[in-house]
């Protein structure tokens, strides 16, 4: 998309705030966003055809909004659930349950029961305590090993300093597996959130294939799934998509018959959303300015802040609104900026964005 185009469509998203806070019906009284469905739908058809044959399973835990889910499975997609709740919010909208992946490698023995009662078949476990578990709870469930990746370091967040096999694990597990009498379908892996590192999912998929190989030399049947997790954003989703066909067309070129998902939680949710908040408080000590505004490192702004270490550009759509310091021509527009503090609402002093300028025509 053009420049033009979405600076035509930030214009209308702030347009729509306007009217909203103008109606005033329902009166807003906190924080919301406004989701572009018609972005949502955009970057699903540039996932089908970057990684064409490589469906997505949504990652449920990156944003549970109701109206991206539904969006999503309007378009045909599957999920990748972490918790009961995120299975039952999938259901809810008629999502079947062969659409969702169980994905997550430690799950309390109730959580395990629950993906059973509601026919939720499919989940991952990179430890031998997690077969046991599945093997009294759900002993039809097929299972996807989870394998760490190594040097994901460079992602926002390295998912592997929690979960994942280590490769001398892996035929450990394997055996485990086989008997417990369970079926190992395939293999999950994630590089990492918003990974940069170039040919990342040329190691992890070279890995996966040597697990492949593994449980065919254990004489196990052979595996037909390969779950390439997430760690893909919009920004740089031609370059992954790129990374990740070249490494499965290398590795698995030879295996018609894997079938090839993922599972894209920040490429969908990042984008679509806009956020309004309300100025709620103000206090100005010389010629600092300090706001408060009704959402903060505890709500949404929590993997903006905390994890991206990105500081959100405020743009004013009513007349309290703050904005980012030297992002305006203050001769052009007449305006004046000050070095502002934004805190959120809680009562932790560290839920807060420093070097942040405000208009000086700003009121709480």
């Amino acid at each position: 998309m053009s420049e033009d185009s979405e600076g035509e469509k930030k214009d209308a998203i702030n347009g729509l705030v306007r009217r909203i806070v103008a109606a005033n019906d329902p009166p807003v009284t906190s924080a919301f966003s406004v989701l572009d469905l018609g972005k949502v739908a955009e970057l699903f058809t540039a996932w089908r055809h970057g990684l064409k044959g490589v469906p997505p399973y949504y990652a449920v835990k990156c944003n549970p909004n109701p109206a991206l889910l539904g969006a999503l499975a309007a378009l045909g997609s599957g999920f990748g659930c972490f918790s009961p709740a995120e299975m039952d919010a999938v259901l809810a909208l008629g999502v079947a349950a062969d659409l969702i992946i169980y994905a997550n490698p430690c799950k309390p023995e109730s959580h395990i029961a629950y993906a059973a009662s509601v026919g939720v078949n499919v989940t991952t476990f990179d430890s031998v305590e997690e077969v046991g578990k599945i093997k009294r709870f759900h002993p039809s469930c097929k299972l996807l090993l989870r394998l760490k990746v190594s040097d994901a370091d460079e992602a926002l967040l390295d998912l592997g300093t929690k979960y994942g096999a280590l490769e001398e694990e892996v035929v450990p597990l394997l055996r485990a597996a086989r008997s417990a009498g369970l079926e190992v379908t395939g293999v999950a892996f994630h590089v990492g959130s918003a990974v940069s590192r170039v040919g990342v999912y040329d190691a992890a998929v070279e890995a996966a294939r040597t697990v492949f190989d593994a449980a065919v030399a254990l004489g196990m049947p052979p595996m037909h799934v390969l779950d390439i997790g997430g760690g893909f954003t919009a920004g740089s989703a031609a370059a992954r998509f790129e990374d990740a066909n070249t490494a499965i067309a290398r590795y698995f070129g030879d295996m018609t018959d894997v079938e090839v998902i993922g599972e894209p939680g920040r490429y969908f949710a990042q984008t679509p959303f806009t956020l309004a908040t309300r100025v709620f408080g103000k206090r100005t000590r010389g010629q600092v300015r300090e706001y408060w505004i009704d959402d903060g490192i505890y709500d949404t702004l929590n993997c903006v802040v905390n994890i991206s270490r990105y500081v959100p550009r405020p743009v004013p759509v009513v007349a309290s609104a703050c904005h980012l310091a030297g992002d305006y021509d203050d001769e052009e527009g007449g305006e004046t900026h000050h070095p502002s503090t934004v805190f959120g609402p809680t009562l932790n002093p560290s839920t807060w964005c420093p070097s942040i300028g405000c208009h000086g025509g700003a009121t709480p």
